[in-house]
């Protein structure tokens, strides 16, 4: 069993470097648009590689941080975040690659190099869907362990981020769609709807135990502790819907 307590384990320092690094280059590229500028929308922006380092590196610390309440075999969780880590690296690298390119990166199949990245961005997608989805049902098959509503957090947080994956796999699957049929510009901005529910729903495995471990620094009652864990995955829950249903209504 993994402790949240325990010394950090050599994959958590890595993970946690890589992480940094990450949101280190998303940081670099918003300083290189503000010094270049440009538009911040649209498939070919600075946008992409800041939003996506920042995004890939937090969520890279938090599922690192967050996976250490995870009832789950030190090898296997080893694995995991080695190559989680890895994949982080590979998305946001093409992504950079693409923006200095000037070119979009996803659903660009306008070259050979163009459709290399492209389809590299989506394997890699689906790798990250599937080693979290693993997390998330090793979340739920044994309880996660930890303070009063870390339980309930750590299990909202991945069911949550589910539904970021399943939205950022749906972004990428009408976007395929719409390129194959001759429709590329229509391709890049299928997105959009779904960007908000992508968005909000992302970081909710990091948002939902990050409040459980303050409540946890509290005096507060066991008790107090859940309900107000309770009380703030409803209101995530609630935000995740209503950026599903602007979505549904837009699309």
């Amino acid at each position: 069993m993994l402790m949240a307590t325990k010394k950090p384990r050599p994959v958590e320092r890595l993970c946690h470097a890589t992480g940094a690094a990450l949101v280190l280059c998303g940081l670099a590229h918003l300083v290189v648009f503000a010094v270049d500028g440009g538009p911040w929308d649209g498939p070919v922006s600075w946008r992409k590689p800041v939003t996506f380092g920042l995004s890939f590196g937090v969520t890279l610390i938090a599922v690192t941080w967050v996976t250490s309440y995870l009832r789950v075999g030190e090898r296997l969780r080893t694995t995991l975040l080695a190559v989680f880590a890895a994949d982080c690296v590979v998305e946001v690298g093409g992504i950079m690659l693409q923006a200095w390119r000037r070119v979009p990166s996803h659903l660009n199949m306008e070259t050979p190099f163009d459709t290399a990245v492209s389809m590299t961005l989506a394997v890699g997608g689906g790798v990250l869907v599937a080693l979290l989805t693993v997390f998330a049902v090793v979340s739920f098959r044994r309880r996660p362990v930890g303070p009063a509503g870390m339980p309930l957090a750590v299990r909202s947080g991945f069911a949550i981020l589910l539904v970021a994956l399943a939205s950022g796999a749906a972004m990428i699957a009408r976007g395929v769609v719409l390129t194959r049929t001759g429709h590329q510009e229509a391709a890049y901005h299928s997105t959009a709807p779904l960007k908000p529910l992508h968005g909000v729903s992302l970081h909710a495995v990091l948002v939902l135990p990050a409040l459980a471990w303050l409540l946890s620094r509290t005096s507060w009652s066991e008790r107090v502790r859940r309900r107000i864990v309770a009380a703030a995955v409803g209101c995530y829950a609630a935000a995740v819907a209503g950026a599903g249903v602007w979505a549904v209504l837009t699309y």
